[in-house]
């Protein structure tokens, strides 16, 4: 894998339902119900159910992963959550994701990957950097 700062990781598009949020919260066991239920969401201050920030952080992860070709090649990865992804009823949330790569250190074969993760044109995920072993 030739891979020099400045390279680009494959776009990826996320839809997610409120179906996707009801399936996730069971096999996390995250059942926090700002997840699933609208009242709940905006007695709360949030403009309609919003997907769980893990949920939003896997999606991105999995870009990286997808694009080392192997997850165990994900030496690190971190972020910080900025804005929630809102899905309101009937509708489904788009999660984009890019990456490039920022960095490489041919000493420990590794490169670090920052990824920008938006939902509706607003950044949700910042500082979200992965450091990927090279083959």
């Amino acid at each position: 894998m030739s891979v020099e700062v400045g390279t680009e990781l494959p776009t990826a598009r996320y839809e997610l339902s409120r179906e996707d949020l009801r399936t996730y919260a069971e096999a996390s066991g995250d059942r926090n119900p700002i997840h699933l239920d609208e009242a709940t969401a905006r007695s709360v201050g949030l403009p309609d159910v919003i997907a769980h920030g893990m949920l939003t952080m896997g999606l991105a992860g999995t870009v990286v992963a997808d694009w080392a070709g192997d997850p165990t090649r994900v030496l690190s990865y971190g972020t910080k959550f900025t804005a929630p992804v809102v899905v309101p009823a009937g509708e489904n949330a788009v999660v984009d994701v890019t990456g490039t790569v920022v960095a490489r250190d041919d000493a420990a074969g590794t490169v670090e990957v920052d990824l920008t993760v938006t939902s509706g044109g607003t950044k949700v995920l910042t500082r979200a950097r992965a450091v990927v072993k090279l083959p």
